[in-house]
């Protein structure tokens, strides 16, 4: 058989199955072709990052820039910035950085065609295709690309089912029962899986699907010790499609309808290369703009309970999905909000065992609130039974923080037993201290006070106690983490060496960041560019850092062609180390605030106010940097002469050397104003 290089590929994928690849081949092409230029300069030209990036944080103004926590790593305190004017992001915290096309290929976990083609989506452009993708290209994308083709197909397949005649009798007859509506059932992908062992596993397999795609996508399951025996995971269930963020369907969860107890009510996929439970929230894709818009997220236990909200009018609510929550969850939580309403079900012996999901929410910077159903009903339940106004009614007036919720919890003990009250009170303020903002722990134990019946100094007496102790296990684990660091620089180059390369390569990095943030103004009268200043200045010099090498190559090719460059030089540049090295040197953490000047006229010295003397000391800075690197390899050298016992000639004309070479760092000392004590 002979194959265009598309359907070796597809064949690779999904199998020996000759008529389907042809058929196969036109649908999913387009996941393999390469994106045009054009296409991709127009999204470039389109894309705005604060509507990219707002889509998935919450942002605040400060200054010129937009700020939000880090969503690639856990923080307290914002450390992402955005820059309107750039086009740019900046993490001052994990070092993150990159365009809006960057970001959505970090935060989705794609590739960049992939972001091009979804950021192309949202603007409205049409894709065009280049079918010359090399194979190797195309093999490295064929796994994730197959398991969210697979995972879609099953999304349809079980939708479908919904029009046969068993689908219509138990599956949508079950959604009607609940009153879910026909647009709610598509706007959720909702749908059915048949009964019998292979209805799925047929109709994927005549569409060309690989056994072992379908398998690593958990839609299908092997039997133990039958290598032939493959059946559908889920049958007879009623499905419910998990997105992503953006949209894509990953994996499912599907309830049982019958009343057999050798079957779990529900089953959900298993972790797959493209679905992490932990890190995923069911109808956060429904429901991310609503939270951003209303500034809170409901969080409930199960799949119903999101659907059932969303009929009743609220549609920033999302599940855990009945597991415990994750700090992946609460990070996914957070990049929409701060705020959270958790939604219990009218048991308090179950509410009771799940505080610990309050403990961790509070232990991620959100601030919590909890609804409490009354005996018997949950956010289905109550929602059907007294209608959506009633059900919206009903969170408003009975929404608590989470410290007198708490307290409520367990007002009956609190009243009975004296020695029961003095733990609830411990379990209250260890709440408390898991909050990492000093002035909203004060706020609640002041209120805490009020609630418990307790003087305030001691409920601050006890929270110190514990805040303390918190500080001494985390000293203790820093103590450890650094005796393990300790063994691992015994290893490392001798702290000389480290020092003379590091502070080199630190004055090099400092000679690119003026030459990208003001290579194109002007020092004087005479019209010269404070990048030619610079590069005259230090023409014979090669920088040791291979990426600062690279990039001043770049800075020197491009001024000898007769042009000024700008910072896009870099930011548009191929090589991502470099990109992410411009945008780390063009964003700034801290700006001084335009108050100090317009109101109360103090004016502060800024670099950029003389440019002459700037670059001047900065030349001098790195020829002293360079100095210094010499003269510690001119000092190895005299030292190595003399342990061989060489010719006391040659161990002169290296001290020799090394004299000259001090006396000119001596010079460059005293101009920077360098005492040597």
């Amino acid at each position: 058989m002979h194959f265009t290089c598309i359907e070796a590929l597809i064949f690779f994928c999904f199998g020996r199955h000759r008529f389907s690849v042809r058929v196969l081949t036109f649908t999913i092409l387009i996941h393999f072709m390469s994106i045009s230029k054009l296409t991709t300069d127009k999204v470039k030209d389109r894309v705005d990052i604060v509507e990219v990036i707002g889509d998935y944080l919450p942002l605040k103004k400060k200054g010129q820039n937009m700020w939000a926590c880090c969503p690639f790593h856990e923080e307290k305190t914002p450390s992402f910035s955005l820059s309107p004017a750039k086009q740019i992001y900046k993490c001052f915290g994990c070092g993150k950085a990159g365009d809006p096309i960057q970001f959505v290929m970090d935060i989705e976990g794609i590739g960049f065609q992939e972001a091009i083609r979804q950021l192309a989506g949202k603007y409205g452009i049409e894709v065009e295709e280049e079918a010359n993708l090399s194979p190797e290209q195309n093999l490295e994308q064929s796994e994730r690309e197959s398991l969210f083709i697979a995972v879609n197909f099953a999304k349809e397949f079980f939708v479908k089912n919904l029009e046969t005649d068993e689908g219509k009798a138990i599956g949508l007859s079950y959604f009607k029962e609940r009153g879910f509506t026909p647009q709610i059932i598509q706007k959720f992908d909702l749908g059915y899986a048949l009964d019998g062992w292979d209805h799925f596993l047929k109709a994927a397999k005549s569409a060309g699907y690989q056994e072992e795609i379908l398998l690593k996508a958990g839609l299908i399951l092997q039997k133990e010790g039958e290598a032939e025996r493959l059946y559908d995971r889920f049958r007879n269930r009623v499905s419910f499609t998990i997105h992503n963020v953006s949209g894509k369907a990953i994996g499912f969860g599907a309830r049982i309808l019958t009343k057999d107890k050798n079957q779990p009510k529900y089953i959900n996929s298993p972790e797959t290369p493209i679905y992490h439970k932990s890190d995923v929230l069911y109808g956060i894709f429904q429901a991310k703009k609503a939270i951003r818009d209303q500034d809170n997220c409901f969080l409930v236990e199960g799949y119903t309970d999101v659907v059932s909200l969303h009929l009743s009018g609220i549609e920033n609510v999302v599940a855990s999905s009945g597991t415990s929550l994750t700090d992946g969850q609460i990070k996914l939580i957070r990049r929409f909000t701060n705020q959270v309403t958790v939604l219990y079900d009218g048991d308090p012996a179950g509410i009771k065992a799940s505080l610990r999901g309050i403990d961790l929410l509070l232990e991620g910077g959100l601030n919590v609130k909890a609804v409490v159903f009354p005996d018997g009903e949950d956010p289905d339940s109550y929602s059907r039974k007294v209608g959506s106004q009633a059900f919206q009614d009903y969170l408003k007036e009975n929404s608590r923080d989470f410290i007198g919720f708490k307290i409520s919890l367990y007002q009956d003990e609190i009243d009975k037993d004296p020695i029961r009250k003095a733990g609830i009170i411990r379990e209250v303020v260890q709440s408390i201290g898991k909050i990492p903002d000093l002035i909203i722990r004060s706020v609640y134990a002041k209120e805490a006070s009020g609630l418990l019946g307790i003087e305030e100094e001691i409920l601050h007496a006890e929270l110190n106690k514990i805040l303390l102790k918190n500080q001494k296990e985390q000293l203790e684990r820093a103590k450890e983490e650094k005796a393990v660091e300790d063994s691992i620089e015994q290893l490392l180059p001798p702290l000389e060496e480290a020092n003379a390369a590091g502070t080199l390569l630190l004055q090099e990095r400092e000679m690119l960041r003026l030459l990208v943030n003001y290579g194109g103004q002007k020092l004087d009268v005479q019209e010269l560019h404070f990048c030619q200043y610079i590069l005259s200045e230090i023409e014979e010099v090669s920088f040791q850092t291979p990426l600062y090498q690279k990039m001043l190559q770049l800075y020197r090719d491009s001024v000898s062609l007769g042009q000024v460059p700008s910072d896009e030089l870099f930011l548009s540049h191929g090589d991502a180390e470099i990109r992410q090295e411009a945008i780390a040197m063009i964003t700034q953490r801290h700006e001084v605030s335009t108050n100090w000047k317009d109101k109360f006229q103090i004016f502060i010295a800024l670099e950029s106010d003389d440019l002459a003397d700037t670059a001047f000391k900065s030349i001098l800075r790195l020829k002293r940097r360079l100095l210094q690197k010499m003269m510690e390899e001119a000092m190895a050298k005299i030292k190595e002469a003399e342990q061989l016992q060489l010719e006391v000639e040659k161990v002169s004309e290296l001290l020799e050397l090394y004299l000259e070479l001090k006396k000119v760092k001596l010079k460059i000392d005293k101009e920077l104003g360098i005492v040597i004590g």
